[in-house]
């Protein structure tokens, strides 16, 4: 599972990978009405609206604007609307606020990709580039196909909080594997090298290629499934405190949760929401919308530990993987040597070392070609709204 690269692509080829990277984020949109463009349940979840105008914002900000002689930004309040997170770039909408926006209209948005589309065509035809210009160009196809998994994320929630339940789509988003055999693979103690060895694209988290000494240790085969943590819910996962983390433990308490995210229970029956609507809850699949704290408690219970990411890349290659985030024990941390690029870009990924956890994989929801086994996602211990799993160790 290797990311595709563009250092090589000849202009007509990067326009190629441009428009599709960016169409993607349409079809992914199109099931959806008008009105579910702008809802926003939590502040962790963003409008559909939102991820359309801010992905298109990268573009405008960090290539045209500042590459493209000539080029007229097409609103200049939408710096203040799409910027994200960029303390470099200027002032910006709290979070909390993004679903207040029923101004710019979706018909807007869409007319501000199609300007910065079309300007980019032209840009990218007359090799209007060199090869940082070009490393940020696809950083920032990478960074719209992050926002395409959190654009299926963020509509799951949407929907799945809708009292109604209404489907996405009729028809069959993602593939979905069944298991029915969990072995453990045996890695032998030693020294091992983890992190990003290639030509192609990475993260900056990724690079700083070191050695670890792991010492022997077991890992699943394949991801928990609903029904092995259906077990743990029946023999009173949610409310046994001896195998929470104290801050896991109040989490439980205080929300109230007694199973994974959009699961329920409907007359003794398990049932989840899926983005084909309520569904009964399939056994035999990976479980999904797990947090660290379910994740860690569930592995308690059962006698063995999460991975940590250094073992789980070293074991990477002898099981298959890809269809959930698995949450690792290991803090994210900067690798040895890291340093974070000046001014804007720098913000990408460096601020956000404290407090969160590392996820190894993808899942199913990523897109095709972003996905390798190095790559280091990461999110607070609480949040379950991501395709997240389990893989079990030992």
């Amino acid at each position: 599972m290797e990311n595709n690269t563009i250092h090589l692509l000849t202009p007509e080829k990067l326009l190629q990978r441009y428009n599709s990277v960016r169409n993607h984020t349409e079809v992914i949109c199109k099931p959806l009405e008008i009105e579910d463009y702008v809802v926003q349940p939590i502040a962790d979840v963003s409008p559909p609206k939102w991820h359309m105008g801010h992905t298109t914002w990268f573009f405008e900000t960090f290539i045209l604007l500042p590459n493209f002689k000539g080029y007229r930004e097409f609103n200049p309040q939408y710096n203040f609307v799409f910027n994200s997170y960029y303390e470099s770039v200027g002032a910006r909408i709290l979070r909390t606020d993004r679903g207040n926006l029923s101004r710019p209209s979706i018909t807007d948005v869409y007319r501000y990709r199609a300007y910065v589309d079309e300007q980019m065509e032209v840009f990218l035809n007359k090799g209007l580039y060199d090869d940082k210009l070009l490393a940020l160009i696809e950083l920032g196809l990478n960074h719209e196909q992050q926002h395409q998994e959190l654009l299926y994320s963020d509509i799951k929630y949407i929907l799945g909080h809708n009292p109604l339940f209404p489907a996405y789509t009729d028809g069959n988003v993602f593939q979905e594997s069944l298991v029915d055999d969990i072995k453990y693979v045996d890695i032998n103690a030693g020294i091992y090298e983890i992190g990003y060895k290639g030509e192609g694209f990475c993260f900056d988290n990724e690079l700083g290629r070191h050695k670890v000494y792991l010492d022997t240790f077991q890992i699943a085969s394949s991801p928990v499934t609903n029904a092995e943590y259906l077990d743990f819910i029946i023999n009173g996962g949610y409310t046994d405190f001896r195998h929470w983390h104290s801050e896991g433990w109040e989490w439980v308490k205080q929300t109230g949760t007694k199973a994974p995210l959009y699961w329920h229970e409907v007359d003794n029956q398990w049932k989840y929401y899926t983005l084909n609507g309520i569904k009964d809850v399939d056994l035999l699949k990976p479980v999904c919308h797990i947090n660290f704290y379910e994740a860690s408690a569930f592995a308690s219970w059962k006698g063995m530990r999460l991975p940590t990411e250094a073992e789980w890349e070293v074991a990477s290659g002898l099981f298959n993987w890809g269809e959930r985030w698995e949450w690792t024990n290991s803090a994210y941390l900067p690798y040895p040597g890291f340093s974070k690029e000046p001014g804007a870009i720098g913000e990408y990924n460096g601020k956000f070392m404290v407090s969160q956890m590392v996820l190894r994989g993808a899942s199913v929801a990523t897109p095709a070609g972003h996905s390798r086994n190095t790559y280091r996602n990461f999110f607070h211990p609480k949040h379950q709204w991501q395709f997240t799993g389990i893989r079990l160790a030992k």
